[in-house]
């Protein structure tokens, strides 16, 4: 098997996933095409940026807790018409916030979600979406991989964004071990050359959804196979 290289592995799945749809959101963020292996990627022209890209990207995650990105993708577009900012979020009523999204996972969960965050936003920090993960997980239904997408692909911040497919990835990998995507997280934070923080979780989400699938990954023609050592894989395609 051939020596783990990070830095060359990441090349081969950005190329491998450089036809995919990205991820809703990102389309929100920082960046419309393919995820870009390169973090000055997520830094375009003001121009070229979505207006209130931070609040949107909050937004946009906290919609798509455990729900199917193709029905995030048309709920966020929903309710943005209504309102995109914390200050005419907090104006509707979770109610009309939860129909709009339907059907999202927990929609009148999540309606009264967004509507207590955007007033935490007003009232504690100014109207702005706060760009540090510890102020970001102190808002309701907030946790590290939803801040660290904010920060990072709303502010265009370094983090290191870690859900299960993420986990699951590196850890097959072999080049953490982790029990949880938390702990994968700091690991992450302590190796991964910082160059690669802020696409990781655009490349691997993709790649884990589409390759390195939970149950069986279609490891016979993945371009990382002859470096891959498949921690945990029983059975594979």
């Amino acid at each position: 098997m051939k020596p783990f290289d990070i830095g060359k592995i990441l090349a081969l799945v950005s190329r491998e996933v450089s036809g995919e749809k990205p991820l809703t959101v990102d389309r929100e963020g920082r960046w419309q095409g393919p995820p870009p292996l390169d973090p000055d990627a997520y830094r375009p022209a003001p121009e070229n940026t979505k207006k209130n890209a931070p609040f949107r990207v909050l937004v946009g995650c906290l919609i798509s807790l455990r729900t199917k990105d193709e029905v995030t993708g048309p709920a966020t577009e929903r309710l943005f018409k209504l309102a995109d900012t914390p200050e005419a979020m907090a104006r509707l009523e979770p109610g009309v916030i939860a129909r709009t999204i339907y059907p999202a996972g927990f929609y009148n969960r999540k309606g009264e979600t967004i509507r207590d965050v955007s007033q935490r936003i007003l009232e504690d920090y100014g109207g702005r979406v706060p760009d540090t993960v510890e102020d970001l997980i102190k808002l309701k239904g907030v946790g590290r991989k939803t801040a660290n997408l904010v920060v990072t692909v709303g502010h265009g911040k370094p983090g290191i964004c870690v859900d299960t497919h993420v986990h699951r990835v590196v850890n097959r990998w072999g080049y953490v071990r982790t029990g949880t995507p938390d702990k994968t997280e700091l690991a992450l934070r302590e190796k991964l050359p910082r160059r690669y923080w802020i696409p990781l979780n655009s490349l691997l989400v993709v790649f884990g959804r589409n390759r390195c699938q939970p149950v069986s990954p279609h490891c016979s023609d993945c371009p990382v196979a002859g470096c891959c050592p498949k921690v945990g894989v029983v059975r594979s395609r």
